[in-house]
């Protein structure tokens, strides 16, 4: 059923949801983690059925959805080894000292505790690790929340046939009910927002929409934290020593990011800064391809034509490759600039095309390289192409690490590990909290909150507190 979900009907489900969450934020931590495998072998089983849906639903390529999936298997399971281990659990024992040197300490010790209830707005580009089941719905699990997701409109059929995977589940292994459900429709996804039962959100999607969703959370009677990833043009920064001595290595390699998945990663490089006396626009004819790229529905193709033609139309930007638009898909356009253009209107400029269209600019001297560093906004990555001896190098990274959440050298961005160091966030408007990460073990982070039980006798602390650690989790002690 993917009717919207009318609002007595909303009311149920968080209903369930607050009600579960008595008993899920109670267990403990390795206590969830056979549900999260459930999860995992359950989508490795349905994995045929719902690669085929998926891939009717998206055009994504069976190939592409079936990698996606494993990615999706791999976070569930990478989270119910994390709260076995409990380190995310932060546990920190302080205990009474009374020479301490403000004043006698009493007995201090801290750990994370679940939020509540989350609603998690899947995205249109990853409809298995971005959506039902993916990264945002696997961390709010582990970490003691229930989960509500709002189904995105591109992949209606995928998403209520993923959430039975799910349901059925959770049910496998006595979770309790109304720990996981799926809402449909943009006014549901509104509401959930803003019902008092609701303590926190996550979003993948457009600045429009996520910012939209975002000033909703904050305006709340009780603000809830909301989790949004909103837009970045990634831009990549090419050294005079780079572009002279792998020049074409770099426009091919560029070229295979920004065409990738059809453009449509969070991650495609939007904007590459080049040396003009390198002449490497003159390498792209003939590089870019001219093969139609799928998009994923009809109204993202509407979006990326409109957002092309109003590029190709600013005054100063000039097209080196005419992309087409007939079906099935774009073939991909690259447009170029100059940095002294893009540095006198960077909010025109320095904007997100979703889709495998991508500006190139030149510069004339390096240090405009710096220049530009400073005027981008937030960005979720930013990767400099350079050489080991590139005297620029320790001042752009510098600069560029505090624009975005991660910082690339001698890579491209596309493709974002799923480890426990990575960093998937940035500085708004690339997310709405850019101390935290979206992909990740740390993505857990996101729905807990610290407490502090001062002076409480041993046998009322929460058990990864007390001095017998009977959960056998990491403790930091003084």
């Amino acid at each position: 059923m993917t009717d919207a979900t009318p609002p007595e009907a909303l009311a149920l489900k968080l209903d369930a949801a607050t009600a579960a969450f008595e008993q899920w934020s109670w267990l403990q931590p390795a206590d969830r983690a056979p549900a999260l495998d459930a999860i995992a072998a359950a989508l490795e089983e349905a994995a045929p059925k719902l690669v085929a849906i998926a891939d009717e639903e998206t055009s994504l390529g069976e190939a592409r959805l079936n990698g996606e999936l494993a990615r999706t298997v791999f976070q569930l399971r990478l989270f119910a080894d994390v709260v076995r281990r409990g380190e995310y659990l932060g546990a920190k024992i302080d205990r009474a000292d009374p020479a301490w040197p403000t004043g006698p300490r009493p007995d201090l010790r801290r750990v994370l505790e679940p939020l509540g209830p989350v609603v998690v707005f899947s995205a249109s580009n990853f409809p298995f690790a971005f959506s039902v089941a993916g990264g945002d719905t696997a961390s709010a699990l582990a970490s003691g929340c229930p989960v509500v997701v709002k189904a995105h409109s591109g992949h209606p059929r995928l998403s209520a046939a993923t959430a039975e995977v799910v349901d059925l589940a959770l049910r496998s292994v006595g979770a309790p009910e109304g720990l996981f459900d799926i809402v449909y429709g943009t006014e549901a996804g509104r509401a959930a927002i803003v019902d008092h039962r609701v303590k926190a959100g996550a979003f993948t999607g457009s600045i429009e929409a996520g910012r939209t969703l975002f000033d909703l959370a904050g305006s709340r009677p009780e603000p809830i934290p909301f989790f949004g990833e909103l837009g970045s043009v990634n831009p990549v920064f090419v050294t005079e020593a780079a572009a002279e001595r792998r020049g074409s290595a770099i426009v091919s390699e560029f070229v295979g990011s920004f065409t990738l998945g059809s453009g449509q990663f969070c991650t495609k490089p939007g904007i590459l800064l080049v040396p003009a006396a390198a002449e490497l626009l003159d390498q792209f004819p003939g590089t870019v391809p001219d093969a139609p790229l799928a998009l994923l529905n009809d109204r993202i193709r509407t979006s990326y034509a409109s957002a092309v033609r109003e590029l190709g139309e600013t005054a100063g930007v000039r097209v080196v490759v005419q992309g087409g638009d007939a079906l099935p898909g774009p073939t991909p356009t690259l447009l170029c600039t100059t940095s002294a253009e893009l540095l006198a209107s960077p909010e025109t400029l320095v904007r997100e095309v979703f889709g495998p269209a991508s500006l190139v600019v030149e510069y004339t001297h390096e240090s405009e390289l710096l220049e530009v560093a400073r005027a981008i906004d937030g960005q979720l990555t930013a990767t400099v192409q350079g050489e080991d001896d590139d005297t620029i190098a320790p001042e752009l990274i510098r600069l560029l690490a505090a624009k975005a959440g991660r910082v690339l050298w001698n890579q491209w961005p596309t493709g974002v590990s799923v480890t426990p160091a990575q960093q998937h966030g940035g500085p708004y408007p690339a997310t709405t909290a850019p101390a935290t990460t979206s992909v990740g073990t740390e993505a857990i982070g996101r729905f807990l909150r610290p407490v502090a039980y001062q002076n409480v006798p041993q046998h009322l602390l929460p058990p990864a507190l007390r001095d017998t650690n009977p959960l056998g989790v990491p403790q930091h002690a003084s």
